[in-house]
């Protein structure tokens, strides 16, 4: 398991009963997750004190009790400032588990020694798009929420990379490259983070286990000659490392490099364990 062991402003302090507790700077946030199937005694007084509350609803969805919480702050990891707000279906802006890849394709872009050309697909609020800039990297940013590109270049202001070569772009990711394979681009790496289900512009049904596999075929005629790494994330449970790990052999087998796919996760501080958080399929060239 890939661990995000590094930051300094972010906490899951602990688990219980279908939820974990977590910090997040100053505030202590409890969010439902669907992993944590245990239940174990809540001593950590942090359940006690907590700034906000997202509750699940038996009917789906749920809704945020709020108390003494400010409607935006930030945390920081390492040299990246990410602003937070509690919005819907339980989310913050940022998924800190992906800082175990940030860390991976920086040093991978440190290391090259060359320009590289970066597109991060299903870009989100800009955490990965951040990271490949500040570790060197020209970047395509693609989300299809113009909400979220722009929650993005707050980001990117906010890190102090508001100069850096981001291209920020609002649209359907299987369109744009589509595209993009027409124009002739080519990318040294790309990141996908793709939602588990979803509809694109025209009412196109978006449904991971059925569209990744012929997406990563597409993503993969967008690869330089020279690639660097390629990256795969998944939040659906029934797509398992092992699995990740063969459409990308399958689909990169052309090109010399490594593919290894693995659960990523965050350490909790009550008990010691890990709490596992989605899975990445990584590729590199050797």
């Amino acid at each position: 398991m890939w661990v995000a062991d590094q930051w300094k402003d972010y906490e899951v302090i602990d688990t219980s009963k279908g939820e974990k507790l977590e910090r997040w700077g100053k505030y202590l946030l409890v969010r439902p997750d669907p992993q944590v199937i245990w239940d174990t005694p809540r001593r950590n007084p942090g359940w006690k004190k907590k700034n906000g509350h997202y509750h699940r609803s038996s009917r789906g969805g749920g809704e945020w009790e709020f108390f003494d919480l400010p409607q935006q702050w930030s945390i920081s990891y390492k040299k990246l400032t990410f602003n937070l707000k509690p919005f819907s279906f339980k989310h913050t802006g940022l998924f800190p588990e992906q800082a175990a890849n940030w860390d991976w394709f920086s040093q991978k872009i440190r290391e090259a020694n060359r320009p590289v050309k970066v597109l991060n697909l299903f870009a989100y609020t800009g955490g990965a798009t951040l990271a490949a800039a500040a570790a060197g990297a020209s970047v395509t940013h693609v989300d299809a929420s113009k909400g979220m590109v722009t929650w993005a270049k707050e980001n990117a202001a906010s890190s102090g990379l508001s100069a850096a070569p981001i291209r920020w772009l609002v649209d359907d990711c299987m369109k744009f490259v589509e595209r993009e394979i027409r124009r002739g681009n080519h990318y040294d790496a790309i990141i996908m983070d793709p939602p588990s289900y979803g509809r694109g512009p025209k009412g196109e049904i978006w449904k991971i286990e059925d569209s990744i596999h012929p997406f990563i075929r597409l993503c993969v005629k967008l690869l330089s000659q020279d690639p660097l790494f390629f990256l795969v994330n998944s939040y659906t449970t029934g797509l398992a490392p092992a699995v990740l790990t063969y459409m990308i052999s399958t689909e990169l087998k052309a090109f010399k490099g490594r593919v290894d796919s693995q659960e990523i996760g965050l350490p909790v501080t009550e008990s010691g364990l890990i709490l596992p958080c989605g899975a990445s399929g990584r590729w590199w060239r050797n």
